[in-house]
């Protein structure tokens, strides 16, 4: 263990001298934290590189199933592999009363490399490709979630959950209404102040359309894996502060048929050596740089649908005119397209990426995107012309997306774009993961098929 990381760990303790325990997490596919608890004093050994968990942990479906086909489970002895501390990533988890802190991992392969499994190492390898052009990618993202009751209604539907001390359950779409934030103001504020304490540059809250749904804002940051390391704190932080209240807080996609579903965007720009933003230019329309990198983004986007949406509820958020896209489509200061160019400051133009659900891994959705964007500079793909009015009436020019699971996979594994930038082997392990969840669901027989089908015929 290097004296730094000895001097991290004593300045740690000496600021929060009451911690017992240290969660130690490593995301996996779906970007479930998965790890374990350890006492505040095997902290070292983390550190030390002699922490280990099983490669497995990349291989599992959304119910934690190990997927044997992936060749990761009985075929590779489960065996275990090194994890190592992700930096400035030890921190308070003080909505635990028990005296815990959190460190998150990346795992390394048998060889000490970066485990190619690893979605944080499989951002890191994109990234890289921007150091080589002389830029730097500088991203931002929005979380939206719902807040339910934990309890299931009777027929094992869920509803709002009312403010805590309050009866009454809000319905109907109330885009940016204060009386929503305020009912939840007392725990909105406690995931402020932890987001503090966590190093997670969250700049504002909303009510978003759904009842009982949110979104939080993060600052830009020049880091790419940073910033999704942000977001993973981010959901854990909300999940874990709502529960303390007795509340759930939920990420899922499409939680409610008919209400609005919850997406992540991210928004994306380049900065050269220098400090300038690359795709700055004086007025909103687009320059070389932006409109071409908005050309790769736009002819990748069908083969990435597989990481935008990755499970069953997933494909449920596309409906028309539902500020989910439909096509890959862009336009100016307009919601309704795929890729959006706000309306901001010459020096903050960007691109905002409007496509993926709340379930999405975010290092994956960044690295497709960047993807996308490195795609479109480097071949310098020209896209098509911008959507001024109705995205979803008036776009005649853009093919649909892949709304479907099945039809995403079939793409994904089929992709050169996605074996070039992801690496054959990542792509052979995510679409076998997929695919093998899509048929278990697949298999599932649902009360709504008796309901209709019992008796026809």
């Amino acid at each position: 263990m290097s004296s730094i990381c000895a001097s991290d760990i004593e300045t740690f303790t000496r600021a929060h001298p009451d911690t017992r325990f240290v969660d130690v997490l490593l995301p996996d596919l779906l970007s479930t934290p998965r790890g374990k608890r350890l006492k505040i004093d095997a902290l070292p050994t983390v550190y030390a590189g002699a922490f280990r968990l099983p490669g497995s942990i990349f291989a599992m479906d959304a119910l934690g199933n190990t997927i044997e086909a992936t060749g990761l489970g009985f075929d590779d002895g489960d065996a275990d592999r090194s994890c190592i501390p992700v930096v400035d990533s030890l921190v308070s988890a003080p909505w635990m009363a028990e005296g815990v802190a959190q460190i998150q991992v990346s795992m390394a392969d048998h060889d000490g490399r970066p485990f190619y499994g690893d979605p944080r190492h499989v951002l890191g390898q994109v990234v890289n490709r921007f150091t080589e052009l002389g830029l730097r990618p500088v991203v931002a993202l929005e979380v939206e979630f719902y807040v339910v009751d934990p309890r299931r209604t009777r027929q094992g539907g869920i509803r709002p959950a009312a403010a805590p001390g309050k009866p009454l359950r809000r319905s109907g779409k109330q885009i940016n209404s204060m009386a929503r934030i305020e009912e939840m103001s007392a725990i909105l504020a406690e995931i402020s102040r932890t987001c503090e304490i966590q190093n997670v540059p969250a700049t504002s809250m909303l009510a978003e359309s759904g009842p009982g749904q949110y979104e939080v804002n993060l600052r830009h940051v020049a880091d790419p894996c940073l910033a999704c390391d942000h977001v993973i704190r981010l959901k854990r932080i909300v999940r874990g502060v709502f529960l303390k209240h007795g509340l759930n807080a939920t990420f899922m996609p499409k939680p409610y048929a008919e209400e609005p579903g919850s997406g992540t965007h991210i928004h994306v720009s380049l900065l050269q050596e220098d400090g300038r933003n690359q795709f700055a230019s004086d007025s909103l329309d687009p320059n070389e740089s932006l409109r071409h990198a908005i050309g790769g983004l736009a002819t990748t986007m069908a083969e990435s649908m597989l990481v935008f949406a990755p499970t069953a509820n997933s494909y449920k958020r596309f409906r028309p005119e539902c500020y989910v896209p439909m096509s890959p489509t862009w336009g100016l200061n307009n919601r309704g397209v795929a890729l959006r160019i706000p309306a901001d400051t010459p020096e903050n133009r960007r691109v905002e990426h409007r496509v993926a659900g709340a379930d999405v891994n975010p290092y994956l959705l960044a690295a497709m995107v960047l993807a996308g964007v490195h795609r479109g500079i480097t071949r310098k793909i020209e896209p098509c012309e911008p959507i001024t009015g109705n995205p979803y009436r008036d776009c005649v020019e853009a093919a649909p997306l892949p709304t479907n699971w099945y039809e995403s996979t079939v793409l994904f594994e089929r992709s050169g774009f996605v074996k070039e930038y992801l690496g054959a082997d990542f792509q052979e392990l995510y679409a076998t993961t997929r695919r093998a969840e899509l048929q278990a669901f697949e298999n599932q027989v649902t009360p709504l098929e008796y309901d209709w089908y019992l008796t026809a015929g």
